[in-house]
């Protein structure tokens, strides 16, 4: 029997009550996404680029939003500095651990609650 291959994972985390300070901090949001491609074994294609939401467009979502290309997908973080709320995308059609995400994500923004969900994309891919 032949093994099933996957074509990618993707883990979606949902990071609640996080420190206030770093919701809206760009430098840390940056420092996140260029460092966590290196603890989880990937390659970046181009830097990060993070960039701070329209708080006149959308008053009510102010933070930030970023994202870094790597050459197997990519890595992708949005805040909600109100609610010190962080969703985070990390897509790879590389295989990584995702508990190594969840545990840097821990360390970076002290979550006091952590929702996690770990996806196996294209589980049909290999067969056309």
């Amino acid at each position: 029997m032949q093994k099933a291959q996957i074509f990618g994972w993707e883990l979606l985390l949902d990071c609640y009550d996080c420190k206030d300070e770093v919701c809206g901090n760009l430098e840390h949001c940056y420092s996140y996404l260029d460092k966590l491609v290196y603890y989880i074994g990937m390659k970046q294609q181009e830097p990060p680029s993070v960039f701070r939401t329209n708080r006149k467009s959308f008053p009510d979502k102010t933070g930030l939003s970023g994202w870094v290309p790597l050459a197997d997908s990519s890595i992708v973080i949005h805040t909600l500095s109100k609610k010190r709320f962080i969703s985070i995308d990390v897509y790879s059609c590389k295989k990584f651990d995702p508990e190594k995400v969840v545990k840097f994500t821990k360390r970076y923004f002290t979550p006091k609650k952590i929702e996690k969900q770990f996806i196996l994309r294209g589980k049909h891919y290999y067969k056309y």
